[in-house]
């Protein structure tokens, strides 16, 4: 892939990140996951189409059952599979990175675009979250894999383009950013802890009666 170009004016401020590979392996590796889970659920999709009758691999309890999502109107929020989504920007996601660690550079665009991609992705996966826990009653564990990769891949790519001027050089040197910077971590852990109460607490009745 040819090396575009990354010049902007704040080129000084986006020096260090550069250097930083540990988010190009994550959007290859993230993206890999993400469309393995997409891809998964695409072909249950189409089997569950084909035979109505027919329990998918992810249908495994009353809770978590993927059967009851898929044949949901939320399944379907733009009139086709949601998954068709997943297979077709999970990819994206992968050669994003894959082209970094070939050492590519991308443009300011490429990556506002990129923000823009992922900032759907995570408002999709909250809306879902929400609908699955609230409004469905069931989960299904192939798009939970999806969630577990969209929250660090929004994550990580927010505060890329924080730090490195993608928002301007008054956004990177702010002490806002580096204090996100600073408790990444921790702030992608509490997401993951607090979808995990939720869970737990929506499903209580069930979960007691394995105890």
């Amino acid at each position: 892939m040819t090396a575009l170009d990354d010049r902007t004016p704040s080129a000084s401020v986006r020096s260090p990140w550069r250097a930083d590979r540990s988010l190009a392996w994550w959007l290859l590796v993230g993206g890999m996951i993400g469309l393995l889970a997409a891809g998964t659920l695409m072909v249950e999709k189409i089997v569950l189409l084909g035979d109505p009758t027919y329990v998918p691999s992810c249908s495994i309890n009353p809770v978590l059952s993927c059967g009851s999502v898929m044949t949901t109107d939320q399944a379907e929020v733009f009139g086709f599979p949601n998954p068709l989504i997943g297979v077709a920007t999970f990819p994206v996601v992968a050669a994003t990175g894959a082209a970094i660690l070939a050492g590519a550079t991308f443009a300011r665009w490429y990556w506002l675009g990129l923000q823009a991609g992922v900032t759907f992705g995570i408002a999709f996966v909250a809306w879902l979250a929400f609908q699955s826990l609230y409004r469905i009653g069931a989960l299904c564990p192939y798009c939970m894999v999806v969630w577990a990769v969209v929250i660090p891949t929004f994550i990580s790519v927010t505060l890329r383009n924080l730090g490195s001027g993608a928002f301007g050089v008054r956004a990177a040197s702010s002490r806002s950013t580096q204090t996100l910077i600073a408790w990444a971590a921790p702030a992608m852990l509490a997401t993951y802890a607090t979808v995990l109460v939720l869970i737990g607490i929506r499903f209580w009745d069930y979960w007691s009666t394995l105890l």
